[in-house]
């Protein structure tokens, strides 16, 4: 299984626009973030996008543009989901994408595209095979089993995915005990960390850091970062932990 990271800022992306912060002035790459999304190839073959932000097409065309099997959604905010117009080359020839998303998120996209999914549709809109998912009930995109795991995101649920020995989690503050079941085992964590400081809806660094030996996979990487986390070269972090960076390309 292989994971490449499209995006792992968070919802204004890294540098934020007018800011003059260290981290806003860094030039490392590895300072540089797009809107959180990620690409799985499973040992299998298929090709799962994970949330669909605004900065997906410039994200796509950096990866080469491959074949996508389905698009994951962990949550209907902007930036997890605002891209999905852009997947209307993936809809060639009446194809209606596979799209996996809880019924309140399938719910949000209908009302806000609802030119996707109208009786009439214009020509060339991009088209949506909507499969409603529930939270711990595993399903499959083609051979592959799928998970997904319940948190929350202040006081929204929201999903992640445990893709075999694969998890990928963000917009997490909370995570129930039966999520920590569900993830005993993995080799690799995906975990949103979006600054030192304390935030309402999203894991701090240190918060992050306490769940990821919590659960103990064999390697954690840190996504959804903001730019009130110091640049990367500053940051020091315990064995097996990483932060994710834009373009970063793991086996699993």
């Amino acid at each position: 299984m292989k994971l490449l990271f499209l995006g792992t800022g968070t919802s204004t992306g890294v540098p934020s626009i007018g800011c003059d912060c260290p981290t806003c002035r860094s030039l490392d790459p590895a300072d540089k973030r797009l809107r959180a999304s990620a690409l799985v190839t499973t040992d299998a073959g298929e090709r799962l996008l994970i949330d669909c932000g605004p900065d997906f097409r410039r994200q796509i065309l950096d990866a080469g543009a491959p074949p996508l099997d389905a698009l994951l959604i962990t949550h209907s905010h902007y930036d997890h989901v605002g891209g999905i117009d852009d997947l209307r080359p993936y809809c060639a020839g009446g194809r209606h994408f596979p799209t996996y998303c809880t019924a309140d998120v399938a719910d949000d996209l209908r009302r806000r595209n609802p030119w996707s999914f109208a009786a009439k549709l214009y020509p060339g809109v991009p088209t949506f095979a909507i499969h409603e998912i529930h939270p711990s009930e595993p399903f499959a995109v083609g051979s592959t089993e799928i998970i997904p795991l319940p948190v929350m995101h202040a006081a929204l649920p929201i999903v992640g995915y445990r893709i075999g020995p694969l998890a990928y989690i963000t917009d997490c503050k909370t995570m129930p005990q039966a999520t920590l079941d569900l993830l005993k085992g993995i080799d690799t964590l995906v975990l949103n960390a979006l600054r030192p400081a304390p935030h309402m809806s999203h894991l701090s660094l240190d918060e992050a850091l306490a769940l990821a030996a919590r659960i103990g996979a064999r390697r954690t990487l840190l996504t959804h970062m903001s730019h009130d986390m110091p640049p990367a070269a500053d940051v020091a972090l315990p064995p097996g932990i990483t932060l994710a960076r834009d373009g970063m390309a793991i086996t699993i």
